[in-house]
């Protein structure tokens, strides 16, 4: 029985979380995995949940935070070194950058290291988080951690290209493309239904346009753009009758708040109950179905993305989609045939939503396109089939 020893970042809300949950819980019974994971941002949402309801094998690697530090990182290669000598795994696959720089250094260096040394990109570092400085650094460290690497996976095309001749920090026989997988059954059952449920609740009138965003309020998010955008929409056509739903938190939740309060919007916070409010702040949800059926627009203003996960879910509930044209995202939505691609310019974000929010049969040709295209593309079952062919190649080598 083949051991995969599989290493994140942290267990945040977030596509890295989905893609080592669904890799865990689904492939072959033949697979023995256990997953090591460091701990969530206070501001972030925390997915633990999601391995505990799989069931699956799993511990906390003591000191691997998300900011570096050098005590507490090297506290946490000790661990996962000694997790490797005692679990003996054959496949050691990392996701997302700390955990890629520890768990690949602990296993090239480990007494018995693994057959096989997988990491998967999901997003990356080097646009809209460091300084050119520190991003030199790290484009340097990857590209010695891809040289001890079996291989590395890309979410997406794009970010294959990224990886090869954007950065230049692996060759393009050592990278393989397997897209995310999702059980998006929940995004399909019971629409109509959830849509009445949460738009009852919000006591949303018929006529008014529900534009939602779900993510991390956090630098590489940039809803500073996404308000810019609102506020643009409201001062050019005041007359349009939509409701915003920020969904999420994080570092920047004050800063977003106090720019909403600037726009002269009204607004509810996560505790309020003032739901007549145009803008809403919900903190993190688990019922994300439940949000996107009773939303009209799903947005993501993001500086750099892998495969957005909330943009693949609101394409699953047949929604119609604004967002940045970074990283990945062009792999996902295809201009006026699965959503809408903007600039990260606030004007021209805020024509895309006025183009939506006027048009509902634009929004329903949209929705119905998207859905096709991520049930056909992201299913969780291709993941499967996908990883575990990878996964047999190498350890037959």
């Amino acid at each position: 029985m083949p051991k995969i020893l599989r290493i994140l970042n942290r267990l945040n809300i977030g596509g890295p979380t989905f893609n080592v949950t669904n890799l865990s819980a689904y492939l072959p019974a033949n697979y023995e995995t256990k997953v090591l994971a460091g701990f969530k941002e206070e501001s972030e949402g925390s997915s633990e949940y999601m391995l505990k309801d799989k069931g699956i094998n799993y511990a906390f690697v003591p000191g691997m935070f998300r900011s570096i530090h050098p005590k507490n990182d090297w506290k946490a290669y000790q661990f996962i070194k000694k997790e490797i000598k005692d679990f003996r795994p054959d496949i050691v696959h990392t996701h997302a950058a700390k955990a890629g720089a520890l768990g690949r250094l602990a296993a090239h260096f480990s007494k018995d290291p693994p057959k096989v040394l997988i990491h998967t990109y999901h997003g990356n570092v080097f646009d809209g988080y460091f300084s050119p400085l520190k991003t030199r650094v790290f484009l340097a460290i990857e590209r010695y951690l891809c040289k001890i690497s079996t291989v590395v996976i890309a979410i997406s095309k794009q970010q294959k290209d990224d990886l090869v001749y954007k950065y230049k920090i692996v060759s393009a026989e050592k990278v393989r493309v397997i897209r995310l997988g999702f059980d998006l059954d929940s995004f399909l059952e019971n629409r109509a239904e959830k849509r009445k449920i949460f738009r009852d609740f919000y006591r949303i009138e018929e006529q008014e346009v529900v534009i939602t965003i779900t993510g991390r309020l956090a630098p590489v998010k940039d809803h500073h753009l996404f308000i810019d955008a609102l506020s643009y929409l409201k001062k050019q056509h005041p007359d349009l009758p939509f409701k915003v739903f920020i969904v999420g938190d994080g570092e920047l939740f004050e800063a977003i708040l106090e720019q909403v309060k600037q726009a002269g919007f009204s607004y509810c916070l996560p505790d309020g109950q003032n739901f007549e409010a145009q803008v809403i702040f919900t903190s993190w949800r688990k019922d994300i179905d439940v949000i996107n059926a009773g939303s009209d627009i799903i947005a993501l203003s993001s500086l750099n993305e892998g495969t957005p996960v909330s943009i693949i879910e609101a394409q699953a509930a047949g929604k119609a989609v604004i967002c940045t044209q970074v990283g990945g995202v062009s792999d996902v939505v295809q201009h006026l045939e699965t959503g809408i691609l903007v600039k990260s310019n606030a004007n021209e974000f805020a024509e895309g939503l006025n183009m939506l929010i006027s048009d509902q049969q634009l929004r329903e040709r949209l929705g119905i396109n998207a859905a096709e295209f991520s049930l056909a593309n992201y299913s969780v079952k291709r993941l499967i089939s996908e990883t575990e062919d990878l996964y047999e190649q190498l350890l037959r080598k």
